[in-house]
């Protein structure tokens, strides 16, 4: 399972630089348009994301900053808010890759922000919501981005495994 997980924070790293490249491509109003996403215009969404991602990396190593909002506003511009993304993937996959499968076997507990009730669950199934969570916004994300009329962007995890040569025999 521990192989999974190391896919899954090398392919998160992957998908949000191909997300952040359109983003950067947008103008500064567009990037900030609301286009009927849950967080409303990519601006809101990729911080929505950011938050969130630290908001579980924090649960998951008990370090790290962490808002208290689920749409907090991180960064207003996308270039601060990118090496902020860039900064948070490099600290998932050097965290994942400082586990092991006993790790991810033991419980965490936590109270989220939406129902500060404690919650325990064996640390694996927050990891998979975790990626899922991401890989739901990015979605959104890319539907934004076609909405305005910009290309379809590939980011389907086996297109990943596919650039990396270790990941599908040929």
């Amino acid at each position: 399972m521990l192989e999974h997980f190391k896919t899954f924070a090398a392919y998160n790293a992957w998908a949000n630089r191909a997300i952040y490249a359109e983003a950067a491509a947008l103008s500064p109003s567009a990037f900030r348009e609301n286009r009927g996403a849950f967080f409303g215009s990519m601006h809101g969404t990729l911080n929505h994301i950011l938050a969130a991602d630290q908001i579980w990396m924090r649960r998951f190593t008990g370090t790290g900053d962490a808002p208290g909002r689920l749409d907090a506003i991180l960064h207003d511009d996308v270039e601060s808010l990118r090496q902020a993304r860039i900064a948070e993937d490099q600290r998932i996959i050097d965290w994942i890759a400082s586990l092991d499968e006993e790790s991810l076997a033991r419980d965490i507990t936590y109270s989220p922000l939406t129902n500060p009730v404690p919650v325990t669950h064996r640390l694996s199934l927050g990891l998979t919501h975790f990626f899922n969570h991401q890989t739901h916004h990015r979605g959104q994300c890319h539907t934004i981005l076609t909405s305005m009329g910009r290309p379809s962007i590939v980011l389907d995890l086996i297109y990943f495994a596919r650039q990396d040569s270790g990941l599908v025999k040929s």
